[in-house]
């Protein structure tokens, strides 16, 4: 079967669900599919090796910015499109594009969404056609569903199966400005309808966006996320410095605030002694300002000497960065749909401690891993690191269930195997 799986590259960011879909088509590859990658707005960051390195940047964000701002832009010859679209140039926007208005995020997000209605409609267009013309893929797989702008002339004029999944979709929409939030909303619920299947990472996101985007039943399934196990071996941290660790992007929603507030109160008590704080993951120019907050609340408390601070680091140096951890915890502030970050972590033998919400339970249950907490609290977050660093016993269970489970449960075949059902279900229901 040839797939072709649409994902938006980050240009300076490892995320969640680039890794995903990394991981997803390298191992519908293995299973004998010809299955490419083609990334969108700006190139893909992944802390393994691209995937489909020869195939460039399919609608460039430069140019879809420019024609949302600018409507006449659109008739631009085909090389300043090719200009605008250079990798370099790309990776350049990047750096800025955390300084893009809530207004203008809101426009961007309407236009994408409103399909040939929509001001970036030359773009899309071009994408369409390479699709029709040089690909002609028996799917397209959409990396998440503020992508399903493109379904309605997809399935009208090209008549192929799409296969939407969904990751996370409302902490963004539900942050845009008004009218732009509602809007988007709407024109989500529209474009559903035309496409074929929907994807959702855990049970908790598929009950979610079923209601808000009115799917009927069966029309949703759920494939949990795979990740690459090989390289993850047993974390040995000294006995000597007990260590927190964080590794997801640095930003308030994902409970950074929160827990530096509970790693202090923790120092405060006193009752681990020479605690430490690790904090890794992706990081923009954007969050700089943040996070010089948080390294002052962390100075004037008298622990900044107990914090290290790990941006953008390599795969490598990931994988290192586990092996140092007694416990971990990314206690973010929002449902999350999945949370990738949580399988690296019990994959490398250390437990976790998440707030009782989103997908967290869930996976809690299955990979028997970690211990879950009250959301958005910092004494209750504290209460249960503390316990758990504290209780020997506990974090060996935790070790030992937690990497069996994780390995039997959410490999990369397994993800694989799912979705493959999914996509063959897609393409007999289109035919």
């Amino acid at each position: 079967m040839r797939i072709l799986h649409l994902t938006p590259g980050t240009g300076s960011f490892h995320c969640g669900s680039c890794l995903r879909d990394h991981a997803l088509i390298r191992a519908l590859r293995s299973r004998g599919h010809d299955a490419l990658m083609a990334p969108l707005y700006l190139p893909l960051v992944t802390d393994r090796e691209v995937t489909n390195p020869e195939i460039p940047v399919q609608a460039g964000g430069i140019s879809l910015y420019l024609q949302q701002k600018m409507p006449l832009l659109r008739h631009m010859p085909r090389f300043v499109h090719d200009w605008l679209n250079r990798p370099a140039l790309l990776r350049f926007a990047a750096r800025y594009m955390s300084m893009t208005s809530a207004r203008d995020l809101g426009r961007m997000a309407l236009g994408a969404l409103e399909g040939e209605r929509g001001n970036q409609w030359a773009e899309w267009q071009r994408v369409l056609e390479w699709i029709k013309t040089e690909v002609k893929p028996d799917v397209i797989s959409l990396s998440n569903g503020l992508l399903i702008g493109l379904c309605p002339v997809i399935e009208r004029d090209l008549g192929i199966p799409v296969v939407a999944s969904l990751q996370g979709e409302d902490s963004f929409l539900d942050t845009l400005v008004e009218p732009y939030r509602e809007q988007c909303w709407a024109e989500m619920r529209a474009n559903a309808r035309h496409v074929t299947h929907f994807v959702a990472a855990s049970h908790f996101y598929a009950d979610n966006m079923s209601a808000r985007l009115g799917l009927p039943a069966g029309k949703i399934s759920v494939v949990y996320n795979g990740l690459e196990l090989t390289p993850f071996s047993t974390a040995k941290p000294d006995p000597n410095w007990p260590t927190i660790g964080y590794f997801a992007r640095m930003i308030h929603g994902k409970g950074l605030t929160t827990l530096v507030d509970a790693f202090i109160e923790l120092c405060q008590r006193g009752s681990v002694p020479r605690l430490k704080l690790k904090i890794g993951g992706a990081k923009t120019s954007g969050d700089e300002k943040y996070l010089a907050g948080l390294q002052a609340k962390l100075k004037a408390a008298g622990c900044d000497r107990r914090v290290e601070w790990h941006p953008n680091v390599s795969f490598g140096d990931k994988v290192k960065f586990f092996r140092d951890l007694t416990v971990f915890s990314v206690p973010a502030t929002y449902g999350e749909a999945f949370g990738l970050y949580i399988l690296e972590a019990i994959a490398s033998g250390v437990p976790v401690v998440q707030p009782r919400h989103g997908a967290f339970p869930e996976l809690i249950e299955i990979s028997q891993g970690g211990v879950l907490c009250e959301p958005d609290d910092v004494k209750a977050l504290a209460d249960a690191l503390e316990s758990t660093l504290l209780d020997d016993q506990l974090r060996e269970s935790l070790i030992t269930d937690g990497m069996a489970r994780v390995r039997s449960e959410f490999s990369t075949t397994k993800m694989a195997e799912a979705f493959e059902a999914v996509l063959l279900a897609a393409r007999q229901q289109s035919s």
